[in-house]
């Protein structure tokens, strides 16, 4: 055989056992696991929370406003400023006012005047009238006019009154003992009450008692009474919490957005003044709790592994087989995982019973299915319950990656959940 012949049959053959033993390798190299992310199920309160917003404001306030027109004369208080009852507040130029008592006295006078004439001319036409020197019917207009008259004077006085009142309405006085949340006038300023009155102070009769008006959903409101407990929050102090009770829940609902709310009355205590009238207040309301009980995350309750997970830890056959579709479906029924357990919605909580699945690795790193009966959720946990569930007992909710198994490490940035193939580390 020539030598070049020989030489390309020595290549292919090593070409050929080349591939060969690629091809046994691949098939010899299994397909790398799944790496689960781990989390605990915990022991722990839960309490399950309706959310809504709603403005801070005093309990009691009153708009002090202004029954005549006129020119701000004096301004005797501001912004924050402490009033008791009673207290001057400021003065509206007198001039017109006094003008007008001088006008009614004048008026006064005048009739009284008309009314004494009238009442000598009665009086001599009776005279007359005895003697025969009258008619009767003078008599009678003698008398009509004297009625006249006495009504003009009482008519007169009643316009003194008025005028003497309307000039005592330009001093402006404290309805309530308060503090002043709103000055809407200025020095020299004209107000006119002709149409209706205007708004010139704001007092709030105490801050150390205050009021949030919240508006909680159509859908949360019947889970909403009377003396429930409430916690709230503001911007200006974060980081702080605050306690209130329900006062008040108002049956007059309002629609915006075509989005029904009922409008729920708040009251707090605010010994220290650190809240303040028209802070927004994001407000939880506790509809339902429970102390000490195993809860897990809502993450693991809502995993559901693939079919080919199932198949590969032993769990199940590959797909199509009728257990496979069983567990899938439970997992996504919405008996199951947090689906059981309405989880807290962006405008509030709420709480439920149900089903759920949660899985783990056993001693053999097969996967394990674990039915939980599911009860309240604060949107993070749920409170679970099962012959098999235990207080640390690690739970799958994720994967991280299907293409490498990495050592079993913590993840501080999770709250202690865990990754690995197997059964992760003190389980």
């Amino acid at each position: 055989m020539p030598l070049r012949r020989k030489v390309l049959v020595v290549i292919g053959l090593a070409a050929a056992a080349s591939g060969a033993a690629f091809g046994i390798y691949r098939l010899a190299s299994p397909q790398q696991a799944p790496v689960f992310r781990f989390t605990t199920v915990q022991r722990g309160d839960i309490h399950a929370l309706v959310s809504a917003t709603g403005t801070l404001q005093a309990v009691t306030t009153v708009s002090v406003g202004t029954q005549v027109s006129g020119q701000i004369s004096e301004l005797l208080v501001d912004f924050n400023d402490h009033v008791k009852k009673g207290q001057l507040l400021a003065k509206i130029d007198p001039t017109i006012a006094q003008q007008g008592v001088a006008d009614a006295q004048a008026n006064l006078e005048k009739v009284q005047a008309e009314a004494n004439q009238a009442r000598n001319d009665q009086s001599r036409n009776i005279q007359l009238s005895s003697a025969g020197l009258i008619a009767g019917s003078a008599l009678e207009q003698g008398g009509s006019a004297k009625q006249v008259a006495d009504a003009t004077v009482r008519s007169a006085r009643v316009a003194l009154d008025r005028a003497k009142q309307n000039l005592s309405f330009t001093s402006i006085y404290a309805p309530i003992d308060g503090v002043v949340v709103e000055r809407n006038v200025n020095l020299g300023q004209t107000v006119a009450a002709s149409l209706s009155a205007p708004q010139l102070f704001l007092i709030a009769n105490d801050l150390a008692r205050m009021q949030i008006l919240a508006l909680v959903g159509e859908s949360d409101i019947v889970q909403i009474r009377q003396g429930q407990a409430v916690t709230f929050t503001v911007q200006a102090l974060p980081g702080q919490s605050f306690p209130g009770t329900v006062e008040q829940v108002r049956l007059q609902s309002t629609t915006a957005d075509n989005v029904v709310n009922y409008t729920v009355v708040v009251t707090l205590e605010n010994p220290e003044g650190k809240l303040l009238p028209g802070m927004t207040a994001r407000v939880d309301f506790l509809v339902k709790s429970a102390e000490s009980v195993l809860k897990a995350p809502n993450a693991a309750l809502r995993y559901k592994p693939s079919d080919d997970v199932l198949a590969r830890f032993g769990t199940a056959p590959a797909s199509g087989n009728t257990e496979t579709t069983a567990a899938a479906t439970a997992s996504a029924s919405p008996r199951a995982g947090a689906s059981g357990t309405r989880a807290r919605r962006s405008d509030g909580g709420a709480s439920g019973v149900g089903e759920g699945t949660l899985y783990t690795l056993d001693a053999k790193e097969k996967l394990q299915i674990v039915r939980v009966r599911t009860g309240i959720s604060d949107g993070v946990f749920t409170e679970v319950q099962g012959q098999n569930v235990t207080e640390g007992m690690k739970v799958i909710d994720g994967i991280v990656s299907a293409s490498q198994k990495p050592a079993a490490t913590a993840n501080p940035m999770s709250g202690g959940q865990q990754t690995g193939r197997g059964r992760p580390g003190g389980f």
